[in-house]
């Protein structure tokens, strides 16, 4: 008999985890065959998702819980998730049941049978998310994956299941800045990809904005990509050499015809265009040494509050 773990982050879902804590046992009745483990990971939620976690705990051993002691955000709640596992499958599922639990019962039997570590999911649309978000979703895609030697599915989800191999090198991986989509990729192993169509979540309301998202957007490039770097160094090679051809251009004009009053308009707009190509470079260059500097404090990725 296998165990299955299904680890499930959580920040203000009291709304979603009855709906989610149904589909889940369903799942579970369905492959009677197999042992699970239901591991809620509260991110700081300040509704009564906690609550509701001890209540179902209370009722069913299956499930287990940590509690951090404030918001850390999705992805420490995936690394805690992952540690706490125990079972030799690893499942990722949101609460919002945006990730059909049924499809576990799938995933699991292409593992058992077809030579894969890992079968994860892919939205082949985005309906119900506005357009604007939608766009620059995809536009990020694209350009991580040119920019990057990791690949990242367009449309990937956090939902897959693992083989217990391919946790472990994952949870090797102790990184503070953590990009989970690139890690997956980066450990390698054989990934069967499923594809379904979005689906809505079931209560509540999303938790990532916008701005949220670009913020993590950029996390995942400079996690997993220096072709930045590579970029601001192309800037500044690129205008010291329109610097010296202007320098030889001034230098001409002014033994050959004297001195000349340069308009007002074009020098302002020359200084604008240059100092703005140089905020830019130094503000890639701040990306990468912020980053950095997390990762030498060594701080912990979560603080668990209490656990079960």
């Amino acid at each position: 008999m296998d165990k299955i773990s299904l680890i499930i982050p959580c920040y203000n879902e009291e709304q979603a985890l009855p709906f989610l804590y149904k589909e889940i046992v369903k799942l579970a009745e369905d492959m009677r065959g197999q042992e699970f483990e239901f591991i809620f990971i509260n991110d700081g939620s300040k509704d009564q998702t906690l609550e509701l976690i001890k209540g179902l705990r209370e009722s069913d051993d299956r499930v287990h819980y940590v509690s951090f002691s404030r918001n850390f955000g999705k992805e420490a709640g995936i690394y805690a998730g992952l540690k706490t596992a125990t079972g030799d499958y690893i499942s990722l599922i949101d609460a919002d049941l945006q990730d059909p639990p049924s499809l576990i019962k799938e995933m699991y039997e292409s593992l058992k049978t077809e030579d894969y570590d890992c079968v994860a999911t892919r939205r082949v649309d985005r309906k119900g998310e506005p357009v604007v978000r939608s766009f620059f979703a995809k536009q990020f895609y694209k350009l991580i994956n040119k920019i990057s030697d990791t690949e990242v599915v367009d449309g990937a989800r956090d939902f897959r299941l693992m083989t217990r191999q391919m946790v472990d090198a994952i949870l090797e991986m102790g990184e503070y800045n953590r990009f989970s989509k690139g890690i997956f990729g980066w450990v390698g192993f054989k990934t069967k990809w499923i594809a379904f169509e979005n689906v809505e979540r079931v209560a509540g309301q999303t938790k990532w904005s916008f701005i949220g998202l670009f913020f993590y957007s950029l996390e995942g490039i400079i996690a997993f990509s220096t072709r930045p770097l590579v970029i601001a160094s192309v800037f500044g090679i690129l205008f010291c050499a329109v610097a010296f051809v202007l320098i030889c251009v001034i230098i001409f004009k002014k033994l050959m015809f004297g001195d000349e009053v340069q308009g007002y308009a074009s020098t302002m707009c020359a200084i604008f265009f240059i100092g703005g190509i140089q905020l830019f470079c130094l503000g890639i260059l701040g990306q990468y040494l912020s980053k950095t500097y997390l990762e030498t404090k060594k701080r912990p990725i979560y603080v668990i509050r209490e656990k079960a």
